[in-house]
């Protein structure tokens, strides 16, 4: 399978490979780069939960380093295989402030011959953003629209338009997180969905990021696909289906209610969710919707629009024009 998205810049053929891991999954893009396009050569993640206990901790645990590097060797072949000109690392929430970051950082070079980087938040976000709109034009978007990347330990917000990135925040909220903080019970207790309400609302309340001046709502990465594939009732993972999808706003709450209320054994019966997902995505869902919940009343349409395309590649993107 393949996809195109427009880039910038003119050139030859240059096949490029990024990897993104954060705080759930470490995800993979071969992609070839020329005449102006982003074209998709393989798409790849595997859900490793490097942030197991990091919100209390402060470290990475042993296990998640292990499960880490076994996929970074697995990637490495890939890599390898498909004759990669270049390559680049980035890592996001869950890598900026542990104590053993050294630890990670000669672990992947190892296995990967580059050095992490670790953005910020804002380049994060940015990052999402290029990779989230590069096909808006060719379908009806109104703008400004906020782009959401919900990840693991954070969620990167961004609002922009046709010429470029307005603003944009990362908030330390994200399914990870939220779920290790509040969502002890199986399945949650209203106590605890509604200390969690609380939580991202107040995050959500406090981001520099006008929400109010987003026209459509763009929602990227694992957990926004991930609840999309479940309110499309797909009986597997379809990328195609899910590309470009729009969530009206009474689906995408029934969805979140679902994910939220049900049990976990319920949650792992669904083949669309990632058996990595199952314990979290009830608060990557939550998260969502009180986005959406805050946007509802500026949006023209009142809907989720789902895009397949995110920080990687916009990682792609940015390591192909150097």
């Amino acid at each position: 399978m393949r996809r195109e998205l427009s880039a910038g810049s003119m050139g030859e053929p240059l096949r490029v490979a990024a990897v993104d891991c954060g705080t759930n999954s470490i995800r993979l893009l071969i992609a070839d780069f020329a005449d102006g396009k982003l074209t998709e050569v393989d798409r790849q993640m595997r859900i490793v939960r490097l942030g197991q206990g990091v919100d209390s901790t402060g470290a990475f645990a042993p296990e998640a380093l292990e499960r880490t590097f076994a996929a970074a060797s697995e990637y490495a072949a890939v890599i390898q295989s498909t004759n990669a000109a270049r390559v680049r690392f980035v890592a996001t929430s869950a890598a900026r402030d542990v104590s053993n970051r050294d630890e990670f950082f000669a672990g992947i070079k190892a296995r990967l011959g580059v050095e992490p980087e670790i953005i910020s938040g804002d380049e994060e976000a940015e990052l999402s953003f290029t990779g989230a709109t590069g096909g808006l034009a060719d379908i009806d978007v109104p703008g400004p629209y906020l782009v959401a990347d919900i990840g693991g330990g954070s969620t990167e917000l961004v609002l922009g338009d046709a010429s470029g990135v307005i603003a944009a925040e990362s908030l330390d909220m994200g399914s990870v997180r939220m779920t290790e903080r509040h969502l002890a019970s199986d399945p949650a207790s209203i106590e605890e969905m509604a200390a969690a309400t609380r939580d991202v609302d107040a995050l959500l309340e406090s981001t520099s990021v006008p929400l109010s001046q987003a026209r459509s709502l763009v929602g990227v990465a694992g957990t926004v696909t991930t609840v999309a594939a479940v309110a499309l009732q797909l009986t597997e993972y379809d990328p195609d289906k899910i590309h470009h999808a729009r969530i009206p706003a009474p689906l995408l709450l029934d969805t979140t209610s679902w994910l939220m209320g049900s049990t976990r054994a319920a949650r792992s019966a669904v083949p669309a969710i990632h058996p990595g997902r199952v314990d979290v995505i009830g608060a990557g869902a939550l998260i969502l919707q009180r986005l959406h919940d805050r946007l509802a009343d500026n949006l023209v349409y009142d809907e989720l629009l789902v895009s397949e395309h995110d920080i990687l590649d916009g990682v792609a993107l940015a390591l192909a024009g150097e």
